[in-house]
């Protein structure tokens, strides 16, 4: 199985119904982004929707992180880039990139994701034949540099008085 490395999602234009009072995107709608282009990359991987209704399996996001970095607006056209930055048995770390399709980047989300039984709701073990389509997307993006940006937390020192 071959990946893009990093993994492209398809263009999405930013639609009028996503736009706040102050006339950019809502910060929600940064992260639909960023889950549209999961998908596809889940797509990929044989874990969409067939894989919750045959397999009762599934993926649940845990923790994310989203740097706006530049604003966008009704009707501009984006895309996004995804890489897995690390796995393991029942763990995705995936770091995003949204650009806008002039180049220029907007936002980024580094998210971690876990494997889910969907029967229990609870954390479960990536099954073997999934678990190699990871693994030949972890060799695609092994030779991707570490983003500058994965693991940088948020924080405001606070002044001595």
């Amino acid at each position: 199985m071959l990946f893009d490395s990093p993994v492209l999602a398809p263009p999405e234009e930013v639609r009028q119904e996503w736009i706040d009072f102050n006339g950019h995107l809502n910060m929600a709608y940064y992260n639909v982004l960023f889950d549209h282009a999961v998908d596809h990359l889940f797509t990929k991987l044989d874990c969409g929707p067939e894989y919750i209704e045959q397999r009762k399996l599934s993926f649940f996001t845990a923790e994310a992180h989203v740097r706006y970095v530049r604003e966008v607006h009704a009707g501009d056209m984006t895309r996004c880039s995804l890489q897995l930055v690390n796995h393991d048995a029942k763990r995705l770390h995936l770091y995003q990139e949204l650009f806008h399709t002039d180049g220029w980047l907007s936002a980024t989300s580094e998210t971690l994701l876990l494997h889910i039984d969907m029967s229990v709701r609870k954390v479960a073990t990536i099954p073997d034949d999934i678990r190699e389509k990871i693994d030949a997307l972890a060799a695609a993006h092994q030779s991707l540099p570490q983003p500058a940006m994965v693991g940088r937390g948020i924080a405001l020192k606070r002044q001595q008085p």
